[in-house]
């Protein structure tokens, strides 16, 4: 690849998805059976539209055709098929840090400002990672507060919950992975003192926050994927386009096709009518 030039533009321009760029022939002579060659068709076919995915989210775009994760993760590894983005864990615990309990487990989320959940992802920038932080309401999917930051430490975690408290009131329980980030004294500080539930998802259990989850996966293959930007300040101004339209146009099939802002403000105006 010519130096200077990104795999995205170098990419666009002789019109080939990066998939293909990455792709090695797959070897079907060490498929046992035709069951299993149609199981990993199925996956080739998943990996080609998104690349990034690993084996949890290629199952969990498969359940339907009957394909659980412990199936797709094994004839993954059998091909040696592996998502292409790198694999950075943004969840790193802190073995001295306190934890807490589980808290959403068949709970029903009754309104808005019942259960928020945070969360941080990564983004390429300029060959180098930012973090991206965000507060959700789990009620009504919206985007409360977000902070981007060139670095790990918990002082943007804080900052962005201290921020959605200052704008939209308290929760009654809060929800973070057991990421250091969020089991700091500072962090966790911030919600004894406004007499917060804590909740934290299992370990190893990445779908106990699947609803920012899903935010990430959106803003990635809605916004980030299908741009450049030449540095933190373009970026900030893409996510914040992005989190209004997100907020305040995009229907969500989850909300029967209402916007979150529809969903969350619309609740305390029924509430306050009553």
């Amino acid at each position: 690849m010519k130096q200077g030039v990104s795999l995205k533009k170098l990419c666009s321009t002789i019109k080939i998805s990066r998939s293909w760029y990455y792709y090695k022939p797959i070897d079907y002579s060490i498929v046992d059976n035709k069951e299993e060659l149609e199981k990993v068709s199925l996956i080739r076919k998943e990996y080609h539209k998104h690349p990034f995915y690993g084996y949890r989210k290629i199952s969990l775009a498969l359940k339907n055709q009957g394909l659980t994760s412990k199936m797709v993760r094994r004839l993954m590894k059998k091909i040696g098929m592996r998502a292409i983005y790198p694999k950075i864990n943004t969840s790193l615990p802190n073995t001295e840090n306190a934890r807490y309990p589980y808290l959403l487990t068949n709970k029903k989320v009754l309104a808005p400002n019942h259960v928020w959940a945070t969360d941080i992802t990564y983004i390429k920038l300029n060959g180098a990672y930012v973090y991206l932080a965000a507060v959700v309401d789990l009620y009504s999917r919206k985007v409360l507060s977000w902070r981007l930051s060139n670095t790990m430490e918990a002082n943007f975690c804080v900052e962005v919950l201290e921020d959605t408290l200052r704008k939209y009131g308290i929760p009654a329980i809060f929800n973070t992975d057991q990421g250091s980030q969020f089991t700091s004294d500072k962090f966790l500080g911030v919600l004894k003192s406004k007499d917060i539930q804590i909740s934290m998802d299992g370990k190893g259990r990445a779908l106990d926050n699947i609803f920012v989850e899903r935010l990430w996966r959106s803003l990635k293959y809605e916004e980030i994927y299908l741009n450049s930007y030449s540095g933190m300040i373009e970026l900030k101004e893409a996510i914040d386009n992005y989190f209004q339209f997100f907020n305040k146009e995009r229907f969500h099939q989850s909300l029967e096709y209402a916007t979150p802002d529809e969903v969350y403000y619309g609740a305390f105006a029924v509430k306050k009518a009553a």
